[in-house]
């Protein structure tokens, strides 16, 4: 069941795409596209591969992690990914959810996405949870992060 409703903000329209909220024109191919990279990257994470974490983003991306440092390009994300993936990472793996599409341009949507942590095998597990920011554009390689910014907040903040 897709819900609609007007935004505060110029009358846009919000719908609801099951869970997701979807704020201006983004096409079912978009949506489709810009989950996957949040689905990749989910994935590139709980499997520790910093090269497929890496492949999401965009070649001159802009990213800060939870701990607040920023790494600007896709080869500076992957080289910080690997070491730490393998070590204060290494126990560490998350459930990604997509709350949120914005569109902020053709071909560029902002995205909002929950993280959860899950134990190896994906069951939810105490421990902090994360909300994120991505951009997402359109590139000549495809759709990727070009920036985004990730927080790390507790449960009872999550919820």
């Amino acid at each position: 069941m897709i819900a609609v409703r007007m935004s505060p903000y110029r009358g846009e329209v919000l719908v609801m795409a099951g869970e997701v909220l979807v704020a201006g024109d983004v096409p079912v191919a978009v949506r489709e596209a810009v989950t996957g990279v949040v689905a990749a990257l989910e994935d590139a994470f709980n499997r520790k591969d910093a090269e497929a974490l890496g492949a999401q983003f965009g070649e001159r991306a802009s990213w800060t992690n939870a701990a607040g440092r920023r790494l600007d390009g896709r080869a500076a994300i992957t080289a910080f990914s690997g070491p730490a993936m393998r070590e204060f990472l290494k126990d560490s793996y998350a459930r990604y959810e997509v709350v949120k599409l914005l569109a902020v341009a053709d071909g560029v949507v902002a995205v909002n996405v929950a993280q959860t942590p899950t134990d190896a095998a994906g069951r939810p597990v105490e421990g902090p949870h994360g909300r994120a920011l991505y951009v997402v554009a359109r590139q000549a390689d495809g759709w990727k992060i070009v920036a985004g910014q990730n927080n790390a907040v507790d449960a009872q903040s999550a919820a």
